[in-house]
């Protein structure tokens, strides 16, 4: 089991969702997706894999997790592995 921490950016999208009536259907799938994150971040259904870009921007192993997909501007979850147990999210962010 992982323990999630969130950068602030990615903690304001977060509550932000969260906060969105019209969003409820996307926090839903971002929870769902954090939780699988949390157990398994190598998950089949979030298709986790290296973003290189943003890996090079880091000069660390960056990945991205899908929370929703086949969805025009699917949200994502980028993340770092901070320490052997723990995940740092980055950005929950839509597909641009």
């Amino acid at each position: 089991m992982f323990e999630l921490e969130y950068l602030d950016e990615a903690n304001e999208q977060y509550f932000n969702l969260e906060d969105n009536p019209s969003k409820q259907n996307v926090f839903k799938q971002v929870k769902k997706a954090l939780d699988y994150l949390k157990t398994n971040p190598r998950h089949p259904s979030l298709k986790t894999h290296k973003h290189t870009e943003l890996s090079k921007i880091y000069e660390k192993e960056i990945f991205e997790a899908y929370a929703q997909n086949n969805t025009p501007r699917a949200y994502r979850i980028f993340f770092y592995y901070s320490s052997k147990n723990k995940i740092t999210i980055i950005t929950i962010t839509p597909h641009p």
